[in-house]
């Protein structure tokens, strides 16, 4: 404990103190705060990572919480530089007008609304939009693009105010950012005294299953501290006066939900997608502690692999690099141990460059580097991404160099 950090004792969504850790992960610092070069002297706080399952309700999940100022007013992720991101929002939003077909100018609200890509085709459909994101610079990047973005974070108090202010919405949405809410209870009675009668709720967030099957590790990581099936979400809906009513499975990080929820009892039919999906996961034992003990195993195989490689290239005086400087990166350097082998990471974000890695201070340099410094193996952290990475330098496995994929298992190319 810290004054950056607590840890909570009760599940997220139900409020039981059922709680049994069930995968353990290494400890580290916050996964976005890469570091510049003249903030290289001053310690950064490593915080637990472990995996925590509700045995009442069956919800995966963070107890150990770091203080959202520490994790967002200065982010710098942005939506639009992610690889697919932008068009995947533009169906997106197609397909959220298609179902719920709202008049032209009704209020489409999204929370963590990032840079303002998922409102901007929004607005292109005549809708009228408004972002909330406590990110001070990306906020303003949003606004300078047209998206009105309020930098603040969302709580139930704003959103009475904006809904006096602005009127009732018939449309909010949350993408990556629910999972990422500690006080769920207060968000969700936000959402439902903001939505119009026949409003509703979207949300997309990673799948535990797809993580659970696909060994998804980068998935976890400080801001991500829900890992969402559908069964304990559809009871919490339940408890707060709301109801799940669509589930569909999206390709997005490696394997998403988007889930449409109204208020109780509103004008849309429950789709048997709902039930569907819940049947799924109980036959595959989603709330249950074997599963993850399954997927330690697999961390635990794939380690030891990739490190024996390694290893026998480093002894060979091979210089070994990395790629990919996300969140979800650190993660995977510290689970596995990289921190003295890689010499430097290369990554396609010039907000990265010149920067170092989260407590192992590994430098972060331009996609350049590969061949300026003279890497003979590449570990791909940013794996899901491995195929266009690779595409991207034909001329570095052509000049004799080796691309590691350390996931799901470890692959050489």
């Amino acid at each position: 404990m810290s004054a950056t950090h607590y840890r909570r004792d009760t599940c997220r969504l139900c409020g039981a103190g059922e709680l049994e850790m069930v995968v353990p992960l290494a400890a580290t610092p916050v996964g976005d705060a890469y570091v510049p070069a003249e903030h290289l002297d001053k310690p950064q706080e490593t915080y637990p990572l472990d995996i925590w399952l509700c045995r009442k309700c069956g919800l995966a999940q963070l107890v150990d919480i770091v203080d959202p100022k520490v994790l967002y007013v200065e982010y710098v992720y942005l939506t639009s530089i992610s690889l697919g991101l932008v068009e995947h929002f533009r169906r997106y939003a197609e397909d959220v007008l298609r179902r719920i077909q709202p008049p032209k100018g009704a209020l489409v609200v999204d929370i963590g609304s990032n840079d303002g890509s998922l409102l901007k085709a929004f607005q292109d459909n005549g809708m009228r939009v408004l972002g909330i994101d406590p990110a001070r610079d990306v906020g303003r990047m949003a606004n300078e693009r047209g998206v009105e973005t309020l930098t603040t974070f969302f709580t139930a108090d704003l959103a009475r105010k904006l809904r006096q202010e602005r009127g009732p919405a018939a449309i909010i949405t949350a993408n990556n950012v629910f999972a990422n809410i500690d006080n769920v209870d207060d968000m969700i009675t936000g959402i439902r005294e903001w939505l119009a009668p026949d409003g509703v709720f979207v949300f997309e967030t990673s799948y535990l299953a797809d993580v659970l099957e696909k060994t998804l590790l980068e998935t976890v990581f400080h801001e991500h501290i829900s890992y969402f099936s559908v069964k304990p979400l559809d009871a919490f809906f339940r408890r707060n006066g709301m109801e799940l009513i669509d589930v569909q499975r999206v390709p997005t990080k490696g394997g998403s939900i988007r889930a449409t929820v109204q208020r109780q009892g509103g004008p849309r039919p429950m789709g048997s997608s709902v039930s569907e999906v819940i049947a799924y996961e109980t036959k595959l034992g989603l709330h249950e502690p074997a599963i993850f003990k399954r997927f330690s195993a697999k961390i635990a195989t794939v380690k030891a692999d990739l490190l024996r490689q390694l290893r026998g290239l480093k002894s060979q005086g091979k210089t070994l690099a990395g790629y990919g400087a996300s969140v979800g990166v650190v993660t995977l350097l510290y689970e596995f141990g990289l921190g003295d082998l890689l010499s430097f990471i290369a990554d396609d974000n010039v907000r990265k460059h010149n920067t170092f890695s989260p407590g192992q201070h590994i430098p972060v340099y331009a996609p350049e580097s590969l061949y300026d410094r003279h890497a003979d193996a590449v570990v791909i952290l940013a794996w899901l991404y491995a195929d266009p990475i690779m595409k991207k330098h034909p001329q570095f496995t052509a000049k004799g160099g080796q691309f590691i994929i350390p996931l799901p298992t470890v692959r050489l190319v």
